[in-house]
């Protein structure tokens, strides 16, 4: 049987740190940001659907999807912005059933998707555990102006618009507390993982 775990965090929590953390232990990460990239690229059906929906002028030269025109636009219009996910979402849930249908298969151990907006989407039916990766307020605003060269107004609207990490904390099986070091945060995982009965190698 293979377990298949979700991972999730807020912005600046420290979720890819872990992620790639998985991918040290050799085991498989689908990542649901790169799957939406590859879902919209030229000649996927999603691709198509989109320019049927928001027009031409979406496009770069090389016919690709402009990302942030597309993003300025649906930044601003809701009903824009679910008429996109309606598009894309179920492409990405396809592309990553696959990718776990070929871990399966393959009888690894453990899979992990991971998906930063894993209890927003109501993705948890993917998953069987699932782990947040949490940071306290200050912290998460302090690393978030230092990573992305933000002002405090500008890095605390980004915050603002997700789920509160502590909202985050009582739906998880599992939180990894990431205010330390790296080397709390991997002992902290791997021990959730031997509490789930999966071996390190």
């Amino acid at each position: 049987m293979t377990l298949i775990i979700g991972l999730t965090g807020g912005i600046a929590s420290g979720k890819s740190t872990v992620s790639n953390m998985f991918k040290e232990m050799d085991i498989t990460v689908v990542d649901a940001d790169v799957e939406a990239r590859l879902a919209v690229m030229k000649g996927e059906s999603a691709y198509f659907k989109i320019i049927e929906e928001f027009g031409q002028g979406i496009l770069l030269e090389d016919e690709e999807i402009d990302r942030q025109k597309l993003g300025s636009i649906i930044f601003h219009q809701t009903e824009k912005r679910q008429m996109l996910n309606q598009i894309v979402h179920p492409e990405v849930r396809k592309r990553m059933s696959e990718q776990i249908e070929t871990a399966q298969n393959r009888q690894e151990q453990v899979v992990v998707l991971d998906i930063p907006l894993l209890f927003e989407s109501k993705l948890t039916f993917m998953v069987e555990k699932t782990i947040l990766v949490y940071v306290d307020r200050a912290t998460q605003l302090h690393r978030l102006i230092e990573r992305n060269n933000l002002s405090s107004e500008d890095a605390e609207a980004r915050i603002q618009s997700q789920m509160p990490l502590i909202d985050k904390v009582k739906l998880a099986d599992a939180v990894i507390d990431n205010n330390g070091s790296i080397a709390e945060t991997k002992a902290q995982l791997v021990e959730i993982l031997a509490r789930w009965g999966i071996d390190q190698k």
